[in-house]
């Protein structure tokens, strides 16, 4: 069993930068890759960003490269996502997720374990 719970959301203005958390327990040896999606009102979850196993490779959806960076601490079982230059359209409920593989996919089914999310709202 993997549980992950986020962290770090909230009220922002526009240019303003954020940091998110993700901090894994249970079972975290079948954790490989790590992804951050995020999902405003009346639209789909849509991917962000996500993170192999070390570190070593990521990949992030178009609308937040050069602005959001993620990484991961193993030791620490937590992952992040720096969030700089923040946009009002950035507003949204930012989950964490876990899949057992290191292809980095876009698609919710690629990942097995998913947080309850946190909010980031960033306004004008």
């Amino acid at each position: 069993q993997v549980q992950l719970v986020e962290s770090g959301g909230g009220l922002v203005q526009a240019g303003a930068s954020l940091r998110l958390s993700c901090a894994a327990s249970g079972r975290t040896s079948v954790i490989y890759k790590m992804a951050w999606f995020r999902q405003a009102p009346g639209k789909e979850r849509d991917f962000v960003a996500a993170i192999s196993q070390s570190g070593g490779n990521t990949y992030y959806a178009d609308p937040v490269k050069g602005r959001f960076t993620i990484s991961r601490d193993n030791a620490k079982n937590t992952l992040y996502l720096q969030m700089n230059s923040l946009k009002v359209d950035d507003t949204a409920i930012y989950y964490c997720a876990a899949g057992g593989t290191d292809y980095l996919g876009t698609s919710r089914v690629s990942y097995a374990y998913w947080g309850q999310g946190t909010q980031v709202t960033v306004s004008s």
